[in-house]
């Protein structure tokens, strides 16, 4: 049987940028004129939150949220070095990026025969905009992966070239990240859209939430696959794999709960909480019971991008891991979102 390498990374996009940006996303919820009163100013926020923010705007925090976050990135870049893989399957949220208002399919395997795509502008690099990024896809293995997902119920859509955007950045800051240390990354990639954003991903076009206009449920789009079905899906990708001539890495890029999702939080910060409820029984190898997370718990708790992690912890179910070998929370109240890593070695 084929070999396959788990891991769970984030895509965050703020580190891309210094650290006296970081805080940006929260600045901006704070411009929301329908915030409470008492959380106008850090005063009113939860102690924790206080804390992180000191008295810099949060660019001490940020020093040590990135250094955190590099350092488990860098732990899955050498997992994946070690493994060297035939090619990368990504999970990633489509925001918005190559899949809109002509269609939106619930999850999409992109067998491109390769991907051309650039950084964004003032990266930490300091690389320029026009500098362009080639990686080789696997549409043999790709075209295999849906025959087989299809044969096995599930009506997979995919593609063999780009819609709208070259690729996602779920998918490029996962490369870019993966590849901190800039030594190169030239493994085949494999990404699968997932459509996480459901209801908001066209009237909110896969972002921010409008400070103008009070959606309604007449504004909404249809919901996200639930996540007993991604679950499912992760599981019959791995049976698939593990079954194929192929040596494989899976990955699931996402931060957890975000703060610009979670309305109960007024876009402030995340659900910590909701994140831990999740994330400890993976660490303890409790896999199956991610299965019964219900949907609406995904939307109340700003959690829609955890869906590409449901489709890992399918895997690993299906793969038999008893808990993964390593695995890191880092928590955070101020810089958006919750971070999980993960590592687990065949």
């Amino acid at each position: 049987m084929a070999e396959i390498l788990a891991l769970g990374i984030s895509h965050y996009p703020m580190l891309l940028w210094p650290d006296k940006n970081m805080s940006g996303l929260l600045k901006q919820m704070m411009t929301n004129p329908k915030l409470p009163e008492p959380l106008k100013s850090a005063a009113g926020w939860p102690a924790a939150m206080q804390e992180e923010w000191g008295n810099d705007d949060g660019e001490a925090a940020a020093a040590l949220h990135r250094e955190k976050m590099v350092d488990w990135t860098r732990k899955a870049r050498q997992a994946l070095d070690d493994f060297n893989p035939d090619f990368v399957l990504l999970w990633g949220d489509d925001q918005y990026e190559n899949f809109r208002e002509d269609v939106v399919p619930p999850y999409c395997v992109n067998a491109h025969p390769e991907f051309r795509f650039h950084n964004f502008p003032n990266n930490i690099w300091g690389e320029p905009v026009d500098k362009e990024f080639v990686l080789p896809g696997v549409t043999e293995a790709g075209k295999h992966l849906v025959s087989e997902l299809i044969s096995a119920g599930f009506d997979s859509a995919y593609s063999y070239k780009p819609l709208h955007h070259p690729l996602g950045h779920a998918f490029t800051n996962a490369i870019f990240y993966l590849d901190y240390d800039r030594k190169g990354f030239n493994y085949p990639i494999l990404p699968v859209s997932i459509n996480c954003y459901g209801r908001h991903v066209i009237c909110q076009k896969g972002g921010l939430p409008s400070f103008t206009k009070e959606l309604t449920e007449a504004d909404l789009d249809p919901p996200a696959p639930t996540p007993a079905r991604l679950f499912d899906l992760g599981a019959a990708t791995a049976r698939i794999l593990s079954q194929s001539k192929y040596r494989v890495a899976i990955i699931a890029s996402s931060s957890w709960s975000h703060a610009f999702l979670t309305k109960k939080n007024h876009y402030l910060w995340p659900d910590i909480e909701a994140d831990r409820s999740l994330f400890e029984p993976m660490a303890s190898g409790d896999y199956a019971s991610w299965r019964d997370y219900p949907a609406s718990a995904i939307e109340d708790s700003g959690q829609q991008e955890v869906l590409n992690w449901f489709c890992l912890v399918g895997a690993l179910n299906e793969l038999g891991r008893d808990q993964p070998d390593e695995i890191g929370f880092v928590e955070t109240w101020i810089f958006n979102s919750t971070k999980a890593f993960l590592v687990s070695r065949p």
